[in-house]
């Protein structure tokens, strides 16, 4: 868990730099639109859609463009054709890679996954490869100071969280992935504010690699994460503190 503690602190900062340069709003309408498609065009009978529509508006995104894709995704207007695609491979050092994806090309989209890690050291392997290592859950990040931790431990078993840790001063709370999106839905109920949430692939193992591959891997992740067909980008790399804090 520690590794990916650090790692959340790198995709954050990524994810305000992805907001910069427009990409988010990309992300979050494609999100809606596999949403919708999969569970239908009402966000009060899709626990995904109505977290994907929350996502959307606390990024600014406007109402009609959330409208869109809604429509796109449920069949009302045409342009729904995405489908969800996971890559896995390799970065520099042997570092366990997975890239979701959501894609209406998928040719293009696994030529140009296999050319970036090519570019940065590694390697798009094959199915299975990698996927074992990793096991999806919700997790939630908060700040120490925002809450008691009395309150908080209270408030996520009440909302049937599996796990409430503290480390470097955020409390991570872990949960199923079925319960993710109502255990989302009791936190912002409670006015919880968070510092990050994710049903988030958590590597069982982690990798160390030379000091000087990091840079290389970081730049990897952030050239995949870049891409308008990537949603998210997993890694099990292992990181030390005092590099972490000099790279950020």
């Amino acid at each position: 868990m520690a590794g990916h503690s650090k790692w959340a602190q790198i995709k954050r900062k990524k994810a305000v730099t992805d907001s910069r340069r427009g990409k988010l709003w990309t992300k979050l309408l494609k999100e809606i639109t596999v949403a919708a498609r999969l569970g239908g065009g009402d966000p009060d009978g899709s626990p995904r859609l109505r977290s994907a529509i929350q996502e959307a508006k606390a990024a600014n995104v406007p109402n009609a463009n959330i409208e869109r894709a809604v429509q796109k995704g449920s069949g009302e207007l045409e342009g729904g054709a995405l489908e969800e695609i996971t890559y896995e491979g390799y970065g520099p050092g042997g570092v366990a890679v997975l890239v979701e994806t959501l894609t209406d090309n998928r040719n293009r989209t696994v030529s140009e996954v296999r050319h970036l890690l090519a570019k940065h050291g590694g390697n798009l392997g094959e199915n299975g490869c990698v996927n074992w290592i990793f096991s999806k859950r919700g997790l939630f990040s908060i700040d120490q100071a925002a809450i008691d931790e009395e309150e908080l431990m209270e408030l996520a078993l009440e909302l049937g969280a599996d796990d409430i840790s503290l480390e470097d001063g955020t409390y991570e709370i872990q949960t199923a992935p079925e319960s993710y999106h109502e255990v989302l839905k009791g936190l912002r109920a409670s006015d919880v504010p968070m510092t990050s949430h994710d049903l988030a692939m958590i590597p069982g193992n982690t990798t160390e690699v030379d000091a000087e591959k990091v840079p290389t891997l970081l730049k990897l992740v952030e050239m995949l994460e870049d891409h308008d067909d990537v949603q998210n980008v997993w890694t099990n790399l292992e990181i030390d503190d005092a590099l972490l804090a000099e790279l950020s």
